[in-house]
């Protein structure tokens, strides 16, 4: 019920276009980086996925957490305008079902522009390289793993908008916090587990140890930043 009414408000906003010309562009990048500079990735040792991760993922990344945080602020603007999230608060509705629902919402999207993307750099492989045996399993594997690393950057981006009436306070911390962390140590495991950080990790150049560190860590982060939202709300209502 609440997923659906979620969709039913999103379509007024242009959630759903946004992230599908974002995703579009973000998986742009890789095919627009081989097409230039082709000569200098064929004739590297490495795999084609690592090759091409490795040389695109950092920006791709980067347009996939700024269409989450761009996202989270068009979601909770429509609740914060002319008063709506009052209003809502007078239905049989949960507040903490509002915010779950727009996270369902944003994570099927993050699937939907993972998949664009995932299916840009397969193009790039068939194209200037060659797919081997192993090379669909990799690439389900590494963005599986990247959409697990993106949910901890949705839950906090959507905790950030819920707390700010304000779109363009939201917006600019999520931007804030993005530009933080393209600016933190990569080789610093602990730093690189902010939220708006690990998207940025790739599974096929990392050790399947420390993948596994940041899989738990992820996991970690989802519980935390999800009973944050439940106390923030639990907060927010008794000063009300």
């Amino acid at each position: 019920m609440s997923l659906s009414l979620e969709c039913k408000k999103a379509k007024r906003t242009g959630f759903i276009p946004a992230f599908l010309c974002g995703g579009i562009l973000a998986a742009a990048v890789p095919i627009v980086n081989m097409a230039v500079r082709s000569e200098m990735y064929v004739g590297q040792q490495s795999s084609p996925m690592q090759i091409l991760m490795g040389t695109n993922w950092q920006m791709m990344a980067m347009l996939n957490i700024l269409l989450v945080v761009a996202g989270s602020c068009l979601l909770y603007h429509t609740e914060f305008a002319d008063n709506a999230m009052q209003k809502m608060k007078s239905l049989p509705i949960r507040e903490s079902s509002i915010f779950f629902g727009k996270f369902v919402l944003t994570s099927i999207m993050s699937v939907v522009v993972l998949a664009i993307e995932a299916a840009s750099i397969a193009f790039c492989v068939s194209h200037w390289f060659e797919i081997g045996n192993d090379f669909w399993l990799e690439l389900g594997k590494n963005f599986g793993y990247s959409f697990l690393l993106m949910l901890p950057c949705v839950l906090l981006s959507l905790l950030i908008s819920s707390a700010c009436k304000n779109m363009w306070v939201s917006l600019g911390i999520g931007v804030v916090c993005v530009f933080t962390a393209t600016m933190l140590p990569t080789n610093n495991f602990m730093l690189s587990l902010f939220p708006f950080a690990t998207p940025f990790q790739v599974f096929v150049n990392t050790e399947m140890a420390q993948a596994m560190h940041y899989v738990y860590a992820a996991i970690a982060e989802i519980v935390v930043i999800g009973i944050a939202e439940l106390v923030f709300i639990k907060v927010r209502r008794s000063f009300e």
